[in-house]
């Protein structure tokens, strides 16, 4: 599977529209896209921007994710207008934008729901009802969503009309697309063959099932890295785990770009911040999210380092006092884009290990041609000594060093 060329050497920044600023609209994150070009962000992922449903809301404003009308966008963040020039704008400055997507289920005030009944999942009296769960101990509700039904051809239709709404009128660059392994693969694979036809797409999905690289999309969650640096973290993993990962076979097909991250709004506000996740390990974590095989990913605000968890169904600006992290950032973005060997999916290098002589050091080298790129992290809270490239070395706790050659 090729992808758009434009994504072949980029980083993805995601975008909380509502805690982003104090005012939390569209125009007033426009005037950000100048400092974050400069930063080096390319491709920006945004949280839906639709109208949110009122009937069974959850908190005062409820979930990005409970969506009243596909193709409007929620007052308290602008207009259609806002929208159309946040993009262009954007494109000025060469950077790209997907929208988050919500196919799986919708508001329970989203007309649908009146007129087309047979588009959503009923129970056995006929009657629509919470997305469930009963994957775990205790089945999970989601009260304020609900769920429909890809069996009926007309919703398919439907649903991707919607889509290809975004991509005409706003002029979108593709989708992030929410719990996508809910939904049957061949939608999705059909909705990649319509949008494309308009504009060629750029596709991620929230997931990790493998058979979605097929045709449908260029990248899925690299949930089981995200959870192996979590276990670092806590103490409970490290270079031993990190090589046992690198070396396992992947059920994933050689094209498939898998998204690198150490937090996004899930992490954030149901998980814990950097400092809770990773403690002193975060930004050592952060340079192997940069550097190892995947596209990596930064949450908005981690540039200012974050350091609580946002409300999700209340306003709660980032504080933007510090940017103290910018430049580290910064760093890692040009790091990723001016190095060939590590650009994405097939186009980038293999990892190859480095034995060290030291059991607390995960060191790896990745090279395509004559660009080489070396990597050394710590990954104790001591300070260890080691050998690489014929001399002895050391590193702080939790320190590393990037060296690469052109």
């Amino acid at each position: 599977m090729a992808h758009v060329a434009w994504s072949r050497q980029v980083s993805i920044y995601q975008v909380n529209l509502r805690q982003y600023t104090p005012e939390g609209t569209i125009k007033a994150f426009a005037a950000q896209l100048p400092r974050l070009k400069k930063m080096g962000v390319e491709l920006i992922w945004l949280m839906p921007l639709q109208p949110i449903g009122k009937l069974n809301r959850k908190g005062s404003l409820g979930s990005y994710y409970s969506i009243s009308d596909y193709r409007a966008v929620n007052p308290e963040f602008g207009s259609l207008g806002d929208a159309r020039q946040l993009i262009e704008q954007a494109h000025g400055l060469g950077i790209k934008v997907i929208l988050d997507w919500v196919a799986n289920h919708s508001a329970w005030d989203h007309p649908w729901t009146r007129i087309h009944k047979d588009w959503y999942k009923q129970d056995a009296k006929g009657e629509i009802f919470p997305v469930t769960f009963n994957l775990g101990p205790e089945p999970e509700y989601w009260t304020d969503v609900v769920g429909l039904n890809y069996e009926n051809p007309a919703l398919r239709e439907a649903m991707i009309a919607e889509m290809a709404f975004w991509v005409r009128e706003v002029n979108i660059d593709g989708f992030r697309c929410d719990v996508a392994s809910l939904l049957p693969t061949d939608f999705w694979e059909l909705a990649r063959r319509e949008l494309d036809a308009i504009k060629p797409m750029f596709m991620l999905a929230e997931s990790d099932q493998a058979d979605l690289h097929r045709a449908a999309f260029d990248m899925s969650y690299g949930w089981d890295l995200a959870e192996l640096m979590k276990a670092i973290g806590k103490g409970q993993a490290g270079a031993k785990e990190l090589r046992d990962w690198v070396g396992k076979e992947s059920a994933y097909p050689g094209h498939a770009y898998r998204m690198n991250f150490t937090s996004n709004h899930d992490f954030n506000s149901w998980h814990g911040t950097d400092a809770e996740l990773y403690g002193e390990a975060y930004q050592a974590l952060a340079v192997l999210s940069f550097t190892l095989p995947g596209m990596p990913l930064i949450y908005g605000g981690q540039e200012a380092r974050l350091t609580r968890r946002l409300e999700f169904f209340e306003k709660d600006p980032i504080d933007w006092k510090t940017l103290e992290l910018e430049a580290f950032y910064s760093g890692l973005l040009a790091l990723k884009k001016n190095n060939p060997a590590l650009a994405n999916g097939q186009y980038g290098a293999p990892v190859l290990l480095l034995d060290t002589g030291n059991q607390q050091l995960f060191a790896f080298s990745r090279q395509l041609g004559s660009n080489k790129v070396t990597v050394a992290v710590n990954l104790s809270n001591q300070a260890q000594t080691f050998q690489l490239n014929g001399r002895m070395q050391q590193l702080a706790a939790w320190q590393w060093q990037v060296e690469s050659s052109l």
